[in-house]
């Protein structure tokens, strides 16, 4: 199912997606296909995906059939990423390659299309609804890429991921649907989790101010107020009106704590607080959340699920709500780091 260069156009510029089949087959198939994965095992296929979030994905539905890497590690901004040599090369090599999607690698666009000529290039977002997609008014008519702050909205690029390695692995097709099974059902009780707690968060506090405009989906599934210094992109820049607007709000509402990013640089953060101390408000970083990359690797917080699971634990803390200090399965970094 490699994707045709008018395909990939069709994904950057958000129009409807055909269906995609699912990786169901009938009683037959699933014998055979049972037999086969007893039988015989391919050498791991070679997957690059863009992003930690995209690479932990293939990496959970995949298993042991598919080695991943990640182009982007902890701490890099897809935004303002290029790819270098090494990474096309990389790429070049791939037996497959996965990307978010929604314009969000927005300069690595050019490479995936050359590379779809020849080999299977997947958006792992392209069986979202696009109804469900948040447009907002300064992005120019784009859908907001951040759509895994929404676990929920996330948990439904499994099946993309799924259906992609399916075709390119039709001898597993039962041991990849088990796993993608497994998988949903770990982030149906993130999803709990991040309800149950963020809930507890007192009503005059639900105001979650950071770095950029990455918390859309997540303010939304969340039932938060958010407010990001930058738009969508962090190539845009923030000026002071901006700035001194969400001053006013800190001050009025008397919002407690704002938040820096692992992939934003904290500067315009620094002004919030700043700007509300001259006008008589204390305002505390209240952590550093992670928005467009996850921890570091071999970290519960290089996980999707640990990334998730730090924001929520984090925002709920520092706005007053109650949750565990390590988190739902208590594998959080220990500690608070002192910004």
């Amino acid at each position: 199912m490699s994707r045709p260069l008018s395909h990939l156009y069709a994904v950057l510029a958000l129009v409807p997606l055909f269906v995609l089949p699912g990786c169901g087959e009938d009683a037959k198939t699933t014998k055979a296909a049972t037999a086969s994965e007893g039988s015989s095992r391919p050498q791991p296929l070679l997957a690059i995906a863009t992003t930690g979030m995209v690479a932990d994905l293939v990496r959970a539905v995949g298993g042991d059939l598919v080695i991943v890497e990640a182009l982007m590690g902890a701490g890099v901004d897809p935004h303002l990423y290029k790819p270098t040599r090494d990474d096309l090369q990389a790429i070049v090599a791939a037996d497959i390659v996965f990307y978010s999607g929604l314009l969000l690698e927005g300069r690595m666009t050019d490479t995936l299309v050359k590379v779809s000529r020849n080999k299977p290039v997947y958006a792992v977002t392209e069986l979202i609804d696009t109804e469900s997609l948040l447009e907002p008014p300064d992005a120019e008519g784009h859908a907001d890429p951040h759509v895994w702050m929404d676990v929920t909205a996330w948990s439904g690029c499994v099946e993309a991921v799924c259906v992609a390695l399916c075709e390119k692995l039709p001898a597993h097709k039962t041991s990849l649907r088990s796993r993608a099974e497994a998988y949903t059902q770990e982030l149906l009780e993130l999803d709990r989790y991040a309800r149950e707690a963020l809930a507890t968060i007192p009503a005059e506090r639900r105001q979650l101010v950071t770095s950029h405009d990455a918390f859309r989906y997540f303010g939304r599934a969340y039932n938060l107020q958010v407010l990001g210094v930058q738009g969508l992109s962090t190539e845009s820049e923030a000026g002071l009106q901006r700035i001194n607007a969400l001053v006013d709000r800190l001050v009025e509402a008397g919002i407690p704590a704002v938040f820096i990013e692992s992939s934003v640089s904290p500067k315009n953060i620094r002004a919030l607080i700043d700007g509300a101390g001259a006008r008589g408000l204390k305002v505390r970083i209240g952590g550093e959340l992670f928005s467009d990359a996850m921890g570091p690797s071999d970290t519960y917080e290089g996980t999707y699920i640990g990334m998730i699971d730090h924001n929520v634990t984090t925002v709920t803390r520092a706005l007053g709500g109650i949750a565990p200090p390590l988190g739902m399965r208590g594998q959080l970094a220990e500690g608070e780091v002192s910004w």
